[in-house]
């Protein structure tokens, strides 16, 4: 999975947001700036993947909602990168 659709579910686990909350949201708690397109290419392949879903809205931008699979998705990447940074900070203690 790439950064920025990692980025994206872990912002939509915290509730719906429409892309520009999104973008804020990462830059607040990655310190990541997710361009336009970067951010709504991710989106469209995450919809794809049935990761997240978009929201009936009447106004005009679109929220996203992370799905059941996007929540199972995102829990198997983070326990991954979980066993790579427990492995980098086991190394770096002995370096």
């Amino acid at each position: 999975m790439s950064e920025p659709a990692l980025l994206i579910l872990a912002s939509l686990a915290d509730g719906e947001k429409h892309g520009y909350a999104i973008m804020v949201d990462v830059q607040g708690f990655a310190g990541i700036r997710l361009g336009a397109g970067t951010l709504y290419g991710a989106i469209t392949r995450l919809e794809q993947q049935g990761w997240i879903a978009g929201v009936e809205s009447r106004d005009r931008r679109r929220p996203y909602r992370l799905t059941a699979a996007g929540r199972r998705h995102l829990e198997e990447e983070t326990a991954a990168l979980d066993k790579v940074v427990k492995t980098f900070l086991r190394r770096l203690r002995h370096a």
